[in-house]
């Protein structure tokens, strides 16, 4: 694997740590204040940049309903908030830190497919000039990727462009008809 052209085991493990930010799927966070638990990890956030963060990850509308806003303490590993209230502070965590590398662990899996394109709209834009790695089961938030990887027990099976695996009609199409079906069923 390679960043910027160089393989990756060539650099301090320390350095390289500090160029990524990654979201897992079960989010840690500490029994602290919202807004501690969205700056960990960042030395000194400007004024506002919490705020902007949190509005990329689409959590500033569920911040206003809370008791303190911001300072809200949000307990231990997040007790009082949501499994996508959580998944949303750890992306707005991400997206703080600014990071050149941007992993997403399947971060979106408890939240609702309206707020899930929200925050990939938002994040199209916030890591267009950054590498973003999204791991996910749903199609929708692969779908604009530049490369899209099927991997079935740890093995490639498919690799291309959205259109170009509906066209190739594998795994991944199967996928996405199965997923519509899903979604046609549930509006109904």
């Amino acid at each position: 694997m390679f960043l910027d052209g160089v393989d990756i085991r060539r650099y301090d493990l320390g350095w390289l740590r500090s160029r990524l930010a990654i979201v897992p799927q079960d989010t840690f966070l500490f029994s602290t204040t919202l807004e501690e638990n969205i700056a960990l990890g960042v030395a000194a956030a400007e004024p506002g940049a919490v705020e902007r963060a949190a509005r990329i990850a689409r959590l500033d509308d569920d911040v206003q309903g809370f008791p303190d806003g911001y300072r809200t303490v949000v307990g231990e590993r997040g007790i009082t908030l949501s499994g996508g209230q959580r998944q949303r502070t750890a992306i707005a965590r991400a997206v703080l830190r600014d990071a050149p590398v941007v992993l997403l662990d399947d971060c979106l899996s408890s939240v609702d497919t309206q707020t899930e394109e929200g925050i990939l709209h938002a994040l199209r834009a916030e890591t267009r000039h950054r590498t973003a790695i999204l791991v996910s089961h749903r199609v929708s938030a692969v779908r604009d990727a530049d490369l899209i990887v099927v991997l079935e027990d740890g093995t490639i099976v498919e690799r291309g462009t959205h259109d170009a695996l509906l066209e190739l009609d594998g795994r991944y199409a199967d996928l996405h008809r199965r997923q519509q079906l899903e979604d046609e069923l549930e509006a109904s």
